[in-house]
């Protein structure tokens, strides 16, 4: 079995939209910078998930997203087969051609047997454990969005008072005055 980034990003991604949840939607960009996973790689995940309906979206300002059902209800295999990750140990993908017409290989009954426990493990760690394995292994959750939506921190500039004429007209008269 091969465990690639997407099911790994997946859990993870999951775990943090669950710890955070209780104060509202929670927004891609915010698990982002909390877990150095890109956005649009979050995007693509996120929306695998919703898909299978295992999250919720909310638009609009305040929007984000929420678990669809309750943390104890979603288990880690959930996640990873809703983002097309194979949990499979065989070569031949489960089909019994591990060495073509041959058929299969000496090994395939050792490798389904060991995708059948893999599966069993997944499906019995829920998210709601993972949630609270995390809480007492001293994870603390701001309220605070990571994110400011609010105005730039940078200094608003003052604009720049020039006392001069700003027409052609203007100028004449100011050459005019100033002969008299």
């Amino acid at each position: 079995m091969r465990l690639t980034t997407k099911g790994r990003f997946a859990v993870t991604a999951m775990i943090d939209l669950a710890l955070r949840q209780h104060s509202g939607p929670v927004t891609l960009a915010a698990i982002s910078q909390r877990q150095h996973i890109s956005l649009s790689y979050l995007e693509q995940l996120f929306g695998k998930l919703r898909r299978h309906q295992l999250v919720e979206s909310t638009r609009g300002p305040g929007g984000g997203y929420s678990l669809a059902r309750k943390a104890a209800e979603i288990t880690v295999a959930d996640i990873i087969v809703s983002v097309d990750e194979p949990i499979d140990a065989t070569h031949c993908g489960g089909k019994e051609n591990c060495q073509g017409e041959s058929g299969r290989c000496m090994t395939h009954d050792l490798w389904a047997a060991l995708n059948t426990r893999m599966v069993e493990f997944l499906d019995s760690v829920t998210l709601q454990k993972m949630v609270d394995d995390q809480l007492t292994s001293g994870v603390t959750i701001d309220d605070k969005p990571a994110i400011k939506r609010a105005i730039s921190a940078m200094p608003v500039s003052q604009p720049i008072r020039v006392n001069a004429p700003n027409s052609v007209f203007a100028l004449g008269n100011a050459f005019s005055i100033s002969k008299s």
